[in-house]
Order: structure tokens, then C-alpha cells, then sequence
């Protein structure tokens, strides 16, 4: 990344990711309200689903951000990669947990990331069921509702609950793995579908951390962002070139927990 971070720049872009992720999660939650008139698709399988609400609210935030950044970058899960000039990248998935979402459970949110020469400097995630929003960028910390957050270094993986994420990316057996390891460490877990919202809820000491074998940079880099601006870990995602576009292991940690996630992660 640059060696000076344009402060102006980074705080115009920070309060455009809270305005559009507010804006997502507003609309997506008209669709959630309305869920069984939704057609229902899948993709890579058939726990992978979309609906048109994934692709509307996306194209949604697309609009509002080319509005006033037209020469940033855009990923976002249902449309892909739109290159940018200016070195900074939005990355957004419009809905993450659309299982959740369709099915009528509050778990799923908005996420909104920002990439400077392919580091997160800005996250927002919205969760608009629960009227909650994280918002964080590079040196001035992370908030949920304007209350700052900081992860609590007594926490630990035996006194506290580790979120974990898993999908047919990974085998059966690799989860069993990973969850043995897990739960022989003294350590007990919790999945709720949204791997975005639960790596907010690493920041905001819901979890003391959260571990997936293989996740998409949309669904994790706003997380990102917020935990390591709460003082928490994170494992970089590799974001050269294509690698942007392809999954990786995810992990955000506490202190407390970090050694002992990073054993059982292989990291």
C-alpha cells in the first residue's frame, strides 16, 4: 500500500460504505419481508443460492459508488470484477448468508470493504434485522452504532466460543478435523450462516474468533478490516491479480485466542 494514506480520501470512501451498506441492507430487508415471492436459484450447489435480491441490491451500491467514484474498482459477488484507475477496489457482497435470509432467519448482512493498493482500509457491514452497523478504516478504529470497539485479551478460546464456517469447498472429513481439534482444545464453536457478520461479531467480542477453511474476499475483507481496527489478527487474503477472485482460508482472532486458532488453522 501506499506509504501515506490520503485521510480525506479514506474518510469520504468510509462514510459512502456506511451510506451504501446502510442503503443494501434497507432494501434487502423490503425482499426479506417478502422472501416467499423471491424465484430462488443456485449456483454452486444446492446449499450455494441467489435471488433477485442479491442481484438488485448489488447493482444498487455499484450505482451509488461509480456515481461519485467512477474510477475505483468494483468486485462484487453476483457480477464480478470491474477494474479500476484509482487504486482503491470496492468489494461488496450484497447479501451475505442468503440461506439465512431466505429461510427467515435474521442472520445475514451487508458488507462493504475497501481495498487501497489491495489492503482493506475500510469496512462496513450493515445487519439490518438487528438495526447494527460496523464501520472501521485504517488507524481510526471500529465502531458498532458509533460505540467504539476493542477485543477483550482475556478472552480466550477455553472461556469464550470461536465461530467457524464451512462449505462443500471442504470435505466432510477436513470439518470433522478441524472441529476435533477445536473442541479437544478445550475450546467449543458457533455457526450462524454469515461468515461477514460473524468476523463483525469477532470485533465486537461476540466471538473470540472466527476460522473458515475457504471464503471469498466479499464475504471477509470489511470483517477484516474491522477486527484488525479492534485490535484483533487477521490472516491475509492474497488480493494480487486474479487471487482476488478465488477463495482462501479465513482467520480473525482475539489475542487471547490467537496461538491456539492458528494450531488448529494450520497457520
Amino acid at each position: 500500500m501506499s506509504e501515506s494514506v490520503n485521510h480525506d480520501a479514506l474518510l469520504a470512501r468510509l462514510a459512502l460504505a456506511e451510506k451504501v451498506a446502510r442503503a443494501g441492507g434497507e432494501k434487502a430487508l423490503a425482499y426479506f419481508h417478502q422472501r416467499d415471492s423471491l424465484v430462488v436459484e443456485t449456483k454452486h450447489d444446492l446449499q450455494d443460492v441467489v435471488s433477485k435480491a442479491d442481484r438488485e441490491v448489488e447493482q444498487m451500491i455499484d450505482q451509488q459508488i461509480r456515481a461519485q467514484y467512477p474510477d475505483d474498482g468494483f468486485l462484487g459477488e453476483e457480477y464480478g470484477l470491474q477494474a479500476g484507475s484509482s487504486g482503491y477496489t470496492w468489494v461488496v457482497d450484497p447479501i451475505d448468508g442468503t440461506s439465512p435470509f431466505l429461510n427467515g432467519m435474521p442472520n445475514w448482512c451487508v458488507s462493504v470493504a475497501v481495498l487501497q493498493d489491495g489492503v482493506p482500509v475500510i469496512g462496513a457491514i450493515y445487519a439490518p434485522y438487528y438495526q447494527e452497523c460496523y464501520v472501521a478504516a485504517l488507524g481510526h478504529g471500529a465502531t458498532l452504532n458509533g460505540k467504539r470497539l476493542q477485543v477483550d485479551p482475556a478472552r480466550t478460546l477455553q472461556n469464550h466460543v470461536t465461530g467457524f464456517g464451512a462449505n462443500s469447498y471442504v470435505s466432510p472429513d477436513e470439518v470433522g478435523k478441524i472441529l476435533a481439534s477445536l473442541l479437544d482444545a478445550g475450546g467449543n464453536f458457533i455457526r450462524i450462516g454469515s461468515g461477514a457478520l460473524m468476523l463483525a461479531w469477532v470485533a465486537a467480542g461476540r466471538v473470540v474468533g472466527y476460522y473458515e477453511p475457504y471464503m471469498h474476499a466479499w464475504d471477509c475483507l470489511a470483517g477484516y478490516c474491522l477486527v484488525k481496527e479492534a485490535g484483533g489478527w487477521y490472516h491475509p487474503f492474497n488480493t494480487e491479480g486474479d487471487r482476488l477472485l478465488k477463495g482462501a482460508q479465513v482467520l480473525a482472532v482475539a489475542p487471547g485466542a490467537e496461538a491456539d486458532l492458528r494450531r488448529i488453522a494450520g497457520l
